[in-house]
């Protein structure tokens, strides 16, 4: 075998061996377990961008694996795996930084950083499956690995949000098996990118493609947390603040997003999803979920649970992208798969270190704090406006892009549908800001914040924080450059609709 067929294997294994070993460790191997961690999540990194480089110079990369006839185990680049691959690859050395400092002397760590990388290597294999069944076997291997996350403290409150996970995402996983194998019985084996098979029997299986259609939308669409399948992620929040990260920015709600933008655009084609009249009840679920969520975010004083509302409806801008067709609308959903992950996990990021210096969860709790942990607070604000949609951060760039899209395809109304959001998402982010900027603080806060001065918090917890919060500045000012998340996106939106 070439180089070219290992490449996308090596990236899956730079994850799965470090895990595997760690599983065997004792729990006092800290050091060993660290370098894991971190060679693991470097090499990654590594790996992702030597095949980037080596993708835009011409080269193609596949890996494939008989399992029986016409069943392949199919590993292969395309610029929208890359793209997914590059974030989840990027978010989780940044991730692993951060959960080393937080969980520093915490029970269960060798656990915690076994499924850790676990639930990475699964994340990576949905962003380089070449075909529908073999994203169908890293779906449901991300959901195995991310529920020891969830139930990582083992409290009550724990153990019964991942019992509720459970429940959302094995039933959203059966639903999608019903779909993947009605599709591999009707039209085989179907590789991303061949949209021509699902054109080709439509004419005399239209009814059934339109369910199977549904169906897997249905099945994808509990991770990416649609209304109403998005009752598990706010419970889940009572996971440590790095799964928290990881569920909201690189792994789960991610890969649903993902999963429907594969299901538009690389197994019906958005052409034919089009004229089928799919689209349309796609963009009216994605745009409800858009006002549903941040409308419950406003009434949360848990900040995670505001956080979590706020991803519900912040990642249906995907969704919403997905459903208008057209290059420009095509690009704002693609580039907010990057744009959303930087910003959201810099949030939960300083959540964590509120959580972790301070004990505060809570929103009201928040007086004050900017004075006593300025970093980690200036990375917040700077996400909040990214969030709401001010430039020049980078989530100002995916709302631009949506609503030119959305003029270009002669739809307004989602236009209206992003200002209405906006106007809630500044509704709910400005309070805190104002909050830790502004406000005395009070009552039980008092004591904390204004007693002897110290650092702000650890170094492993207070530079990832930073970092993101770099990543999401950079994405806006320099959308325009060469290799930026936005020219990248452009370039993939363009080829779909190549004639």
């Amino acid at each position: 075998m070439t180089l070219q067929q290992w490449l996308p294997l090596l990236i899956l294994i730079s994850s799965l061996v470090p895990g595997c070993i760690i599983f065997l460790l004792r729990e006092e191997q800290v050091a060993l377990r660290t370098v894991l961690n971190l060679g693991g999540a470097v090499a990654k990194v590594v790996l992702v961008a030597w095949v980037f480089l080596a993708y835009r110079a011409g080269e193609t990369f596949a890996f494939d694996f008989a399992l029986a006839p016409d069943l392949t185990f199919s590993l292969r680049v395309d610029q929208l795996g890359l793209f997914f691959a590059g974030l989840s690859a990027v978010l989780w050395l940044v991730t692993t930084v951060y959960a080393i400092g937080y969980l520093e002397g915490a029970p269960h760590r060798r656990r915690f950083f076994g499924f850790f990388s676990m639930c990475v290597t699964a994340s990576t294999g949905i962003a380089l499956s070449g075909n529908v069944v073999t994203f169908f076997v890293f779906y449901e291997f991300l959901t195995l690995a991310t529920y020891p996350l969830v139930v990582h403290r083992g409290t009550e409150k724990a153990v019964n949000a991942g019992r509720t996970y459970l429940w959302y995402t094995i039933g959203g996983g059966s639903v999608l098996f019903v779909a993947v194998v009605g599709l591999f019985v009707i039209a085989g084996p179907v590789y991303f990118g061949d949209t021509h098979v699902i054109a080709g029997l439509m004419e005399e299986n239209r009814t059934m493609m339109t369910v199977l259609f549904f169906l897997m939308l249905a099945g994808v669409g509990v991770k990416a947390a649609i209304f109403p399948l998005h009752g598990w992620l706010p419970v889940s929040m009572v996971a440590p603040a790095p799964v928290s990260a990881l569920l909201h920015a690189v792994a789960v709600v991610k890969a649903g997003a993902f999963g429907i933008v594969r299901l538009v655009y690389d197994v019906y084609g958005v052409e034919l999803a089009s004229s089928m009249s799919l689209l349309t009840p796609l963009a009216v679920l994605a745009a409800f979920t858009i006002i549903y969520g941040s409308v419950r975010a406003l009434f949360q004083d848990d900040i995670k649970k505001r956080l979590a509302f706020s991803t519900v409806s912040q990642l249906s801008y995907i969704a919403l992208g997905v459903a208008v067709p057209g290059v420009l609308s095509s690009t704002g959903a693609i580039v907010h798969l990057v744009h959303q992950g930087i910003m959201k996990i810099t949030m939960f990021f300083a959540a964590g270190n509120i959580a972790e210096t301070y004990g505060f969860h809570k929103v009201s709790q928040l007086n004050g704090i900017g004075r006593r942990m300025p970093w980690t607070m200036a990375s917040f604000t700077v996400a909040a406006f990214g969030m709401i949609g001010l430039p020049p951060v980078a989530g100002f760039v995916s709302k631009w892009y949506l609503s030119l899209g959305a003029f270009d395809a002669g739809s307004p109304w989602v236009v209206v549908v992003l200002l209405v959001s906006s106007g809630l998402n500044a509704a709910y982010f400005l309070p805190i800001v104002y909050r830790a900027w502004f406000c005395e603080p009070d009552g039980a806060e008092v004591h904390k914040l204004c007693g002897p001065a110290n650092l702000e918090t650890r170094a492993f917890l207070l530079a990832p924080v930073v970092i993101t919060a770099g990543f999401s500045l950079a994405a806006g000012i320099f959308a325009a450059a060469p290799n930026s998340p936005l020219t990248f996106a452009r370039q993939i939106a363009e080829r779909l609709y190549l004639p």
